[in-house]
């Protein structure tokens, strides 16, 4: 049995459907009951669970035998910071006793110590508690994902814009999150057991301006960039919902990764090309 968390995002939910095509069996652990008859139909069996109750994620987890792990994402209304540390702490200590012998589990490219830059310092300290437990851990950084731009269909259809904190013609590693997918099942099904960290990026690095261009073969129609100003971040992020901790942390990110972005030198490459990503996003 296969542990899924994650199950109703982009990466977990293909990664579930990838195995389950392969014949194996699956548990897809999610907060939201109304998804259970449609995994069930495909069928998974499902795990109504809230990964802040480690007893009850404990309990699922022991009746399985490897898992992947995902921690899931705040509510942008909230201090992400804090919310995300308290499910990180929850999905390790639920690991202790649950009898696994492999797990893996999701992370991003640049993750590094520190407070109050999102995803960066969170999923870091993921990777250290993963490193200090028993069970055989292999982690996987991914780049940027394609998925990130799935907002700006709207905007491109309907005003020719992209709309981003990005400069245009910066590049930077983004993936599709099938292809993490298909690679969390390799690491998954695996019986060599690899571990240690490994980093997932598309067969190229793109730009907004390659979005732009992607949205606009599709869609046929011109598409530009419209990069918000630095000093607009904090107004931008806090006007669709974000609380100004949470605006804090995702301005500070970016900065990161537009000043000091993680580039490895020998990632694993998917298949999947920004133009394909976007294609299939325009037409679903």
């Amino acid at each position: 049995m296969y542990i899924i968390l994650g199950g109703t995002g982009h990466i977990g939910s293909a990664l579930a459907r990838i195995l389950l095509d392969r014949g194996e069996r699956v548990t897809v652990v999610t907060r939201r009951e109304e998804k259970r008859g449609e995994w069930e139909k495909s069928g998974a069996e499902v795990a109504v669970v809230d990964v802040r109750d480690t007893e009850a994620l404990r309990r699922v987890f022991s009746c399985g035998k490897r898992a992947f792990l995902l921690n899931p994402p705040a509510a942008p209304s909230s201090d992400i910071d804090v919310e995300e540390r308290r499910t990180v702490q929850s999905i390790v200590a639920a690991l202790d006793g649950s009898g696994l012998e492999r797990v893996v589990a999701q992370s991003t490219y640049g993750a590094q110590a520190g407070r109050n830059i999102g995803d960066l310092g969170v999923l870091y300290e993921f990777e250290e508690a993963l490193h200090r437990q028993p069970i055989g851990t292999a982690i996987i950084r991914g780049a940027y994902y394609m998925s990130n731009w799935d907002m700006s269909l709207e905007t491109a259809r309907t005003d020719g814009r992209v709309n981003t904190f990005f400069p245009g013609a910066f590049k930077l590693p983004m993936v599709a999150p099938h292809d993490i997918a298909e690679f969390a099942a390799a690491l998954l099904t695996e019986t060599t057991g690899s571990v240690g960290l490994h980093y997932i990026e598309g067969p190229e690095r793109y730009s907004a301006s390659d979005v732009a261009a992607a949205f606009a073969h599709a869609l046929g129609r011109t598409v530009t960039v419209d990069t918000v100003p630095e000093g607009q971040w904090m107004d931008t992020l806090m006007a669709v919902g974000f609380s100004e901790r949470a605006a804090e942390s995702m301005a500070t990110m970016t900065r990161i990764t537009l000043n000091d972005a993680e580039l490895p030198e020998a990632p694993v490459l998917g298949a999947t090309t920004l133009g394909q990503y976007i294609e299939a996003v325009v037409n679903s």
